[in-house]
């Protein structure tokens, strides 16, 4: 009698240690609910500019950028007395702040954004690169997303000297917030995005990015539980990025945050 019970209960544990296996929170088999689809979604609005996007942030630190090189033929005179709202001496850092509203491509957004500058110059007190304390919060409605966020993003955006070809942005951008799927499981809950970008190379005078790298990651809980994927950006230029999450591949429309999964 005794071997018939220690024979039951081994199968019992086997079934206990496999239930607990399949339970685990990984891109194949999210325990949370959220799919690899859903999250890219999440991705995605942390990159597109009409969804204050990562994307946004390089426009608006670009559009900033090129005001220093705006007065002809050499550029911005540092310490000048000359009127020009965007005069920043060398070394300084000056606050400013925008927000906007609209819709793009089935998109509604709305956002605020404070932003503390630093100039840097060179030897020959030229701007050479600002750097950018950011904060931001905002929410936008779309066909798949929708979501409510707020972050900060550090960035510092380099190549001001008329000499360079282009603006390079290396930094961080972070988001949290609320977010509910429209598609999928149709997933809701709390999302944490953070993107790690590498020597993103700005266009001059488009200020749309042409090159350049980052990882991310989406993070949050859902009501099933906690998520977390991983995945790389590849900017390709012309307002496109490929987006991996997981083993999946997206391409990105960086202004409408439209996508393709490859």
């Amino acid at each position: 009698m005794k071997s018939l019970k220690i024979t039951l209960i081994i199968p019992l544990l086997l079934f206990a240690v496999s239930c607990k296996k399949s339970g685990t929170n990984d891109n194949n088999n999210p325990k949370s609910g959220v799919t690899s689809d859903e999250a890219a979604d999440m991705a995605v609005g942390a990159i597109s500019v009409n969804s204050f996007g990562f994307a946004s942030v390089t426009d608006n630190v670009g559009a900033k950028a090129q005001t220093f090189n705006s007065i002809s033929p050499v550029g911005q005179t540092v310490n000048s007395t000359a009127t020009n709202s965007a005069h920043q001496a060398c070394g300084t850092t000056v606050a400013d702040s925008i927000d906007f509203s609209g819709s793009n491509a089935s998109v509604t957004y709305s956002a605020f954004y404070k932003y503390s500058r630093t100039l840097n110059c060179n030897t020959n007190n030229v701007p050479d690169n600002l750097i950018n304390a950011i904060t931001f919060k905002g929410s936008f409605d779309g066909p798949r997303l929708s979501s409510n966020d707020s972050g900060t993003s550090n960035v510092t955006i380099a190549g001001l000297a008329a000499s360079a070809a282009n603006y390079t942005v290396n930094g961080t951008y972070s988001r949290k917030g609320a977010f509910t799927s429209k598609v999928g499981n149709k997933a809701s809950g709390s999302s944490d995005v953070e993107i790690v970008a590498t020597n993103i190379l700005l266009d001059k005078s488009s200020r749309a990015i042409a090159s350049g790298t980052a990882t991310i990651t989406i993070s949050g809980t859902a009501p099933a539980g906690a998520f977390s994927f991983a995945g790389t950006v590849v900017f390709n230029g012309n307002n496109k990025a490929t987006l991996t999450v997981g083993t999946t591949v997206y391409i990105v429309n960086l202004l409408t945050g439209s996508y393709t999964k490859q």
